[in-house]
């Protein structure tokens, strides 16, 4: 079987003609709005395929983490060590509210994320806390931070995938200060099972995030998806500044080599709205 590649790359969303943005804007507002009113439902807020996820982890001083832990939560470790993790994946067929929102279907994201706990009525919840999110679509970012204070940035970003014979890679890029940076990872063979107790279980398995608000508080949400298939990468690379993208803290951490990486085939996912924990 010869070589098959697939290369796509996104401009940032507000570059577009204006009343492109202003139909995207609208939208966002919509389903804004849409969250108030509908706060009493279970209906997800956004639905989404989240395709080809590349994590790449990386053991890190949980010292370094300590002053981003949200109140109410706890650092989580596997096997006595904290990790962070590198994850570029694709969102396809985005909703929120069940409604697509115009020239935001397709997209990537790249983002670093460390774990936390929380001790809920039902038990222990196992959650990340995003250090920095991008995506190409300012409307997004925008949003996020606006609604959510989540850590959006949005910048022109592409992705390829690669398949010959067994072999597949999955490569995100983002351009970033002038500088143009990836993550890659190469695997072969046919998607697996996680194994039960592993790293990639850890990494892969948690269902909660968590993020500090403005006023010290911490919104908590769920996401929903089944059991990922995945395959253990025989390469991993990161080209980054890790510096200026995500705090010198993790430079030393995200200089070395990942201490794993794997590409998991992903599945359809639920993201639920936030809740405001007690204080």
């Amino acid at each position: 079987m010869g070589t098959q590649t697939r290369v796509r790359a996104t401009k940032l969303g507000h570059r577009g003609a204006p009343g492109k943005v202003g139909v995207v804007f609208a939208g966002w507002r919509l389903c804004a709005l849409s969250c108030s009113v509908m706060s009493e439902t279970r209906q997800p807020l956004l639905t989404a395929r989240w395709s080809e996820l590349a994590m790449l982890n990386y053991e890190i001083d949980p010292a370094r983490l300590v002053p981003r832990v949200p109140a109410g939560t706890e650092l989580d470790s596997w096997d006595g060590r904290t990790l962070i993790s590198v994850v570029g994946f694709l969102f396809e067929d985005t909703r929120i509210f069940g409604l697509p929102i115009p020239f935001h279907r397709t997209f990537e994201e790249v983002n670093l994320r460390f774990y936390v706990r929380r001790l809920a009525p039902d038990g222990w919840r196992r959650g990340v806390v995003f250090v920095r999110e991008l995506v190409p679509r300012f409307a997004i970012a925008r949003v996020a931070r606006a609604l959510y204070n989540e850590p959006y940035l949005a910048l022109p970003m592409g992705h390829g995938f690669e398949q010959s014979g067994p072999s597949f890679s999955a490569r995100y890029t983002w351009r970033h200060r002038g500088s143009d940076q990836f993550l890659r990872v190469a695997v072969e063979g046919e998607p697996a099972p996680i194994a039960d107790g592993s790293e990639e279980e850890f990494v892969a398995e948690h269902f909660w995030g968590y993020t500090r608000q403005r006023d010290g508080a911490t919104l908590e949400y769920q996401v929903e998806h089944p059991r990922w298939n995945i395959r253990v990468a025989r390469s991993a690379e990161l080209c980054c500044n890790a510096g200026e993208l995500y705090g010198a803290e993790f430079t030393e951490a995200l200089a070395a080599r990942p201490c794993s990486a794997f590409l998991a085939d992903g599945s359809a996912v639920s993201v639920h709205r936030g809740v405001r924990l007690a204080r």
